[in-house]
């Protein structure tokens, strides 16, 4: 049991799987108090009863939800915004309900989130917001992820702009960017492929290091911008990618 994270109270969006879930664990296993939530009840409740981690089903579409949960919950010391979706295509395969979506999920979510805790974050003196954005399109252009990099690109001017305007009030927002890492969301989109095998590999042929990422990869980026050791740090793009954008 580590102390990195002692006397902080984190909320974790996503919590239910993936990088959320392996935040959440390593968030409470630095000693935070743990607010973990998703709107998957099933997968959520798994988490119940570990040290340090209380779960509470949020969807991060429903403004009013989260006005709910803020108010049970109180103020974090810690946000970690990291609900996404990724869609897979051009332009041209991009309707105007995808792109509603997307932008409603991977951006508009975490612009409420932030708008609801940052006031009293604020009042307590400072927090650490992360963000999840991806080296997928706001980084480097990958193929077939048009709408998804202009999402992520989204997160990190909004990023950008939340450390700029409260640099001097102790709040420090900072954005995780990821390669590909091996998630159950991403097992559902490679499952969805006429040619599942073939497009593991190719996945896997994106990344230099010849493997995709662990979850638990990301969680040492994550911890380390939600303690105090990275407090001299806002603004920036944290790329955790396996030598992706080299």
């Amino acid at each position: 049991m580590g102390t990195r994270l002692a006397g902080k109270t984190a909320v974790v969006t996503a919590a239910a799987q993936g990088i959320g879930r392996a935040t959440a664990l390593a968030f409470a296993a630095e000693g935070a108090r743990v607010w973990a939530t998703d709107i998957n009840d099933a997968k959520l409740s798994e988490l119940s009863g570990t040290a340090g981690i209380e779960v509470r089903r949020l969807d991060v579409l429903d403004d009013a939800a989260i006005a709910r949960f803020a108010s049970e919950v109180g103020t974090p010391g810690v946000l970690f915004n990291c609900a996404g979706f990724v869609h897979h295509g051009s332009v041209l395969d991009c309707t105007d309900k995808d792109w509603d979506f997307s932008f409603n999920l991977n951006v508009r979510s975490q612009y409420v989130m932030i708008r609801t805790f940052l006031p009293g974050m604020l009042e307590a003196g400072g927090g650490s917001i992360i963000n999840v954005a991806s080296v997928a399109g706001s980084i480097k252009g990958i193929a077939n992820r048009f709408v998804y990099g202009a999402t992520k690109a989204a997160v990190i001017g909004m990023t950008k702009s939340i450390a700029a305007d409260y640099v001097r009030r102790g709040i420090r927002c900072n954005a995780l960017c990821p390669g590909t890492v091996d998630t159950p969301s991403l097992g559902e989109r490679i499952n969805a492929h006429a040619d599942p095998e073939q497009a593991r590999k190719d996945f896997i042929a994106r990344q230099p290091m010849g493997r995709l990422a662990t979850a638990d990869e990301m969680t040492g980026a994550v911890v380390y911008l939600a303690s105090d050791e990275s407090a001299f740090m806002t603004g920036q793009t944290v790329i955790v990618d396996g030598g992706i954008t080299i």
